[in-house]
């Protein structure tokens, strides 16, 4: 809601010191969000009058239309001369009341005006358009126009409100009030402790049978209706410029004097309007429901088709507009012409369900202004005062006459009261306020009050959020400040922190992060499309996803069974960008149906949930098990001074499983595999022991080529993902620091030659287990072919460190234990030792 300020000074007798910052702070403090302050015409400096057009002259011989004028400013150029000015619009004649700023003036955005001389001519001055004087569209796209009334020489930039300031206030959906001049009125006055100008508060006469036939078949759907004529309007009757001035400040573009003004008093009482064009209404104006298949074309011209749950205003042929929503272009008021414009109009100012009306709106992907406002809430009883203060505007800028019928239809209805312990916002605050407190600020809001301890409260008719007495008590709470409330923090109950679970999921960030990975969080939204760029078989696991009834993009319908897609979606983004050196990881949750899934059933609102109906709830939930993955792409070390960089390849990635595992306590196991979307030969089965059984727990390795090429991504992409769920089930009891021994370590080198095809963890594995318990660490630091050991053959270096916690080794029990190693990995891999 943009609220011109000056506008706001009609309702609540502000200040005249106060700016717009001021009240800005003012309104925060009470809870409305305001935006920003905008200030309008910052900058401008005159002078900037109005002229009138003497003579045009067409200037010929250049590219585009040029038009040499003399222009009558009054006296404002010091002489009483005609002004001489070129200028290149042309929807203005000779006699025309124009703006013009003359030398000497600076017009906003530091634009300076001076004479110059230009097309052969020089131009003392410019005629103006409502962009150049930053007004905004007026939809004219051209010079400014005025009507004939104003003399030459008038000061423009008062008769045109050009300097103001405008608040930008950020409605939320239970403040529906303060979408019009009243409510944010009222609510200024109550911030500034200042009397308010009710403009609602006008002498409306009774309804009687005079007025427009009005059926309402649907009083749910319209709990109000009311109808007023007015006849003998001028067609040729233009909206003022103050009134032109508001909408445009208000954000609102001029159309027609009539439809001008049911935006005007929207804009001021929050009730949203429609004048109908009296001769193109045939019959009965009646309210309903649409009948299934129905079609109405709107005043946007789009023809709509529509739904049976559509609320419609109708007159004998059909539907005529989409109530609370937009009307029907066959009954739209007529453009001003003196022949043929409107000159009787019905003006409809009704009450309509919110709920309707949003369900309306957004089925037909239809926002209006009038559609925002009924679906917050509109004061039901303001439909009077709006269609009154429509009429009395009407009858003085259009010279019409007010038909003495009125009609009014309306739903019995009672006032909302709710009881409320007279302390009970001191107790939701913790704040002492006393009863004299909470019965002003409840009056301040517009509620009528009653009782001493136990307080009866009548809730105005504007405010329908009020419900309970939560509501009241925010109500005193927010008008008293919430920055007067103490700041307690609550004393956390000893023993308590994080889980084991959630401790293990904040290491497992830290060791990546703490290895060079940055985490990225992606949307976790997947499609098919991706599926087959990354090479799944049709059966595959990861290709059974849980589809969104809503989703946000088509393209990405169903949750993700695999972190990989983001993750290689941010790779490659971040690649594009000129970041080629890249090591991304996420750890989140995946979706995987089990097939077992039960229908989700709907849950009650009026009560809780029993247990059983909670249980069914997450019977109908797939599995979700929470997962950790990385990609890597360009250099995994920098080159330097201090040597050669190294490219990330596999290796890398299955030692950032390695580190995950490491801050679980758990010892990872690698074999071969074969796995999409991972090439086949360089794709490592990561392993780990859970309740005595070797249990997968991801996959590690680089990608296939064809995946690489089919998702854009840099050559010998690396990728790695586990899930985190299995880890912590192969956690055997607290995680034990390392013990450090005082006696020195004693180290043994050893080379074996195998098979090639003999995988490295299947040697060490063999000589962990022969060593025996003096062994410390085992590392394999060098790999060797070539026709030294034989073809088909591999050489593997390991350096072992032995140790004893209780004494020094010697070189015979760090040897015997090396043999011991050796020996078991002759017999379970024959390896023989390289030089033997």
């Amino acid at each position: 809601m943009r609220v011109p300020l000056s506008w706001l000074r009609e309702y609540v007798d502000l200040p005249a010191t106060e700016t717009g910052r001021d009240v800005q702070a003012k309104l925060v403090s009470v809870g409305l969000e305001v935006e920003t302050v905008e200030q309008t015409g910052a900058g401008l400096k005159g002078p900037l009058v109005v002229g009138q057009v003497l003579t045009i002259e067409e200037l010929e011989g250049f590219k585009k239309p040029i038009r040499f004028c003399t222009v009558d400013v009054g006296t404002a150029n010091g002489t009483g001369e005609p002004q001489e000015i070129v200028c290149g619009a042309r929807n203005f004649s000779v006699g025309d009341k124009v703006v013009v700023v003359l030398p000497g003036a600076v017009l906003p955005g530091d634009f300076a005006i001076a004479a110059r001389k230009t097309y052969g001519k020089t131009s003392h001055g410019m005629i103006c358009s409502t962009d150049e004087l930053g007004m905004g569209d007026d939809g004219t796209h051209g010079i400014i126009v005025l009507p004939p009334e104003y003399e030459p020489g008038t000061d423009a930039i008062e008769l045109l409100e050009l300097v103001d300031e405008v608040l930008d206030i950020a409605v939320t959906p239970d403040r529906g009030y303060c979408l019009s001049m009243r409510g944010v009125a009222r609510e200024t006055a109550i911030a500034y402790g200042l009397p308010l100008r009710d403009p609602a508060l006008l002498d409306v006469p009774p309804p009687n049978a005079h007025g427009y036939p009005v059926k309402v078949s649907d009083p749910f759907g319209c709990s109000n209706f009311t109808a007023r004529t007015v006849t003998g309007l001028r067609p040729e009757a233009r909206s003022p410029i103050w009134m032109q001035r508001r909408l445009q400040k208000a954000g609102m573009r001029t159309v027609s004097l009539a439809v001008d003004i049911t935006n005007y008093v929207m804009l001021e009482l929050g009730q949203p309007l429609h004048a109908y064009d009296r001769s193109r209404v045939t019959g009965t104006i009646g309210v309903r429901r649409a009948q299934q298949g129905e079609k109405l074309t709107t005043l946007d011209g789009a023809k709509r088709v529509l739904d049976s749950q559509d609320l419609v205003i109708t007159d004998d042929r059909g539907p005529i507009g989409l109530a609370g929503v937009m009307g029907g272009a066959d009954t739209e008021i007529a453009d001003h012409a003196e022949d043929t414009g409107t000159t009787e109009v019905v003006i409809e100012a009704a009450h309509f369900d919110a709920i309707a009306i949003a369900r309306t709106a957004r089925r037909h992907k239809l926002s209006s202004e009038a559609s925002k406002r009924f679906e917050r809430g509109v004061d039901p009883q303001a439909a009077a005062a709006a269609a009154q203060r429509t009429v009395d505007l009407l009858v003085l800028l259009a010279g019409g006459t007010a038909e003495a019928g009125v009609t009014e239809i309306t739903a019995p209805s009672a006032p909302r009261t709710i009881a409320m312990p007279a302390d009970h916002p001191d107790r939701v605050a913790g704040v002492a306020y006393g009863r004299e407190i909470v019965v002003r600020r409840l009056q301040q809001v517009g509620c009528d009050v009653y009782g001493q301890d136990e307080l009866i409260v009548t809730v105005p008719s504007w405010r329908p959020d009020l419900a309970e007495p939560n509501d009241l008590a925010e109500e005193v709470i927010r008008l008293e400040g919430y920055e007067n409330l103490p700041s307690t923090l609550p004393t956390p109950p000893s023993g308590r922190g994080l889980t084991d679970r959630q401790r293990l999921h904040r290491r497992i960030g830290r060791a990546l992060a703490g290895a060079g990975y940055v985490e990225a969080l992606n949307y976790p939204f997947i499609g098919d499309a991706v599926l087959d760029q990354l090479g799944l078989e049709k059966d595959d696991a990861r290709r059974r996803t849980v589809t969104l009834v809503n989703p946000l993009s088509d393209e990405e319908p169903a949750l993700r069974t695999t972190l990989l897609p983001g993750l290689l979606g941010a790779l490659r983004r971040n690649d594009g960008r000129g970041s080629h050196d890249l090591a991304l990881f996420e750890t989140g949750l995946v979706f995987r149906p089990t097939g077992e899934e039960t229908k989700a059933v709907r849950l009650p609102v009026d009560r809780r949930p029993t247990d059983e109906e909670i249980a069914g709830l997450d019977a109908a939930l797939p599995r979700q098990p929470r997962r950790a993955a990385v990609v890597l792409a360009g250099a995994r070390e920098q080159a330097g001074w201090w040597g050669k960089g190294r490219p990330a390849d596999w290796a890398d990635s299955v030692e950032a499983a390695r580190s995950i595992a490491r801050e679980a306590g758990v010892e990872v196991t690698v074999r071969a595999d074969r796995h999409a979307p991972w090439h086949p030969g360089r794709c490592a089965a990561l392993y780990v022991t859970v309740d005595g059984e070797e249990t997968l727990l991801g996959h590690a390795g680089e990608l296939h080529p064809r995946v690489v090429k089919e998702l854009h991504l840099p050559e010998r992409t690396c990728a790695m993902e586990v899930e985190i769920d299995v880890l912590e089930r192969a956690v055997d009891g607290a995680l034990q620091a390392p013990r450090i021994s005082t006696f020195p370590v004693a180290t043994q080198d050893v080379a074996l030659v195998v098979a090639a095809d003999v995988p490295s963890e299947a040697v060490e594995e063999a000589l962990r287990e022969g060593a025996g318990d003096l062994l410390e660490s085992l590392r394999l630091f060098d790999v060797f072919t070539g026709e030294q050991i034989g073809e088909g053959n591999k050489s593997l270096a390991y350096a072992l460190r032995f140790r004893a916690p209780d004494r020094t080794l010697t070189v015979e029990e760090a040897s015997a234990a090396r043999d011991s190693a050796v020996a078991l990995a002759a017999g379970r891999t024959g390896a023989v030792l390289r030089g033997a």
